[in-house]
């Protein structure tokens, strides 16, 4: 995969174009549709079915979307919090609802959502709640723990403490980082954390170190992330796999002690990234199964349990598309066109969804991992030979301009979500 291609999906290629057909898409066959959930997948559904001519409402319950994608930057004190921060005045400005709230329950036989003060209409619901985290599925570890072992795997809070707390660190200290099973959100990301954690204690606190202690025996990009550990932080990082030992079964925030199987690791920071599911109100909805996930159509995100309700994002079950920012805006405008063309009686067309997902072992440092999906028994399965990852053994030259892919990226993607 050339570079080339790589800046055009950096910069917002044809993957990433939304279907923003002006006023002239109004017509008849549109409808009401309500949208929950204002982060990636959410928002950029929103607009697209606004554009596309349908009177639509977005449910979220804050006014600030603190993004994952770059909260590993904040933390490595690259980027201020206020670099990641979205709120919704341009959804707004464009003519969309927005209801700072929660969404308290779904009636799929009334097509409502019931909020706390009343209830929405809909023709069609869109469901992106995310993830919510399994704090029953890590003996010691809770919502209180989270305060002194934060997961910082939902941006916000969280990367305010995890940063404090790496500042506060003395040199010497260890940072951990407990990765869980698959599936998760970001699959790269803990490893980008790692990452960039070190080059700040590389050049701030010489003497750390810190420890991945993983649930698995391989990970995305994982030769990348390797070569780029070897050349920019020799000694810095140790990564131990759940057959060497890595998986953590337990945790002590009184004593900041994280158990395997085999060791007890006491440590100065501790990162825990617990198990994960889709977020509560899939639940309520009854579009989750057993998994904690959303089975879904690959062609419509149609709830495969409950007609009417599309589910999109991290809550999803995509097949082969992993969980990230890049998929779930790609969901969106796949979920809205299908959208549109059932409230129009027609019937949705054929699709091919594209991930990219950008990783930074340092600031000027970055590589890549493309998917190209499509619907195949039941499922998105990847399109053989259509993706890539960077090569092995590229130039610094290379690795600098990736990373400026990845701004370029973000803010593409940003825009087109939050405005």
């Amino acid at each position: 995969m050339r570079l080339t291609r790589r800046r055009l999906l950096a910069t917002g290629g044809p993957a990433l174009a939304l279907p923003f057909l002006g006023r002239e898409a109004r017509a008849q066959g549109t409808g009401r549709v309500v949208v929950v959930g204002g982060g990636f997948g959410g928002a950029t559904a929103a607009r697209a079915l606004a554009a596309l001519g349908h009177e639509v409402t977005l449910v979220e319950r804050q006014p600030t979307y603190w993004t994952c994608p770059f909260s590993n930057a904040v933390l490595a004190g690259l980027s201020p919090m206020e670099a990641i921060a979205f709120g919704y005045d341009a959804l707004r400005a464009g003519g969309l609802t927005v209801v700072e709230g929660e969404a308290q329950g779904i009636d799929p036989e009334r097509r409502e959502v019931r909020l706390g003060d009343g209830a929405l209409p809909y023709d069609r619901l869109v469901l992106s709640p995310g993830i919510d985290l399994r704090f029953d599925a890590l003996p010691g570890y809770d919502e209180a723990a989270a305060e002194v072992m934060p997961h910082a795997w939902k941006a916000g809070p969280q990367t305010e403490l995890l940063r404090r707390q790496i500042e506060a660190m003395e040199d010497g200290g260890v940072v951990a980082i407990a990765v869980p099973e698959n599936p998760f959100r970001c699959p790269p990301g803990p490893y980008e954390r790692a990452s960039l954690i070190a080059h700040y204690l590389k050049a701030q606190k010489p003497r750390s170190k810190i420890l991945i202690l993983d649930a698995k025996d391989a990970f995305s990009k994982r030769p990348l992330f390797e070569e780029a550990w070897a050349a920019l932080y020799p000694g810095l990082i140790e990564w131990v796999p759940v057959s060497l030992g890595g998986k953590v079964v337990g945790v002590d925030p009184g004593t900041m002690t994280l158990r395997t199987d085999f060791a007890e690791h006491r440590v100065a920071v501790a990162n825990v990234i617990p198990p994960q599911r889709a977020g509560t109100i899939a639940t309520a909805a009854e579009v989750a199964d057993a998994t904690g996930w959303c089975p879904v159509s690959p062609e419509t995100f149609e709830s495969a349990l409950v007609p009417g309700i599309h589910v999109i994002g991290d809550a999803c079950l995509a097949g082969a598309m992993p969980k990230s920012a890049f998929s779930a805006n790609a969901q969106a405008k796949v979920a809205a066109q299908a959208i549109d063309a059932l409230l129009r009686g027609g019937t949705p067309g054929p699709s091919k969804l594209i991930n990219t997902c950008y990783s930074l072992a340092a600031p000027d440092y970055g590589f890549t991992v493309a998917g190209v999906y499509q619907p195949s028994d039941g499922a998105l399965a990847e399109v053989e030979g259509a993706g890539g990852t960077s090569p092995l053994g590229a130039p610094a030259a290379v690795r600098a301009a990736e990373a400026d892919y990845a701004r370029a990226w973000y803010g593409t993607i940003t825009a087109e979500a939050f405005g």
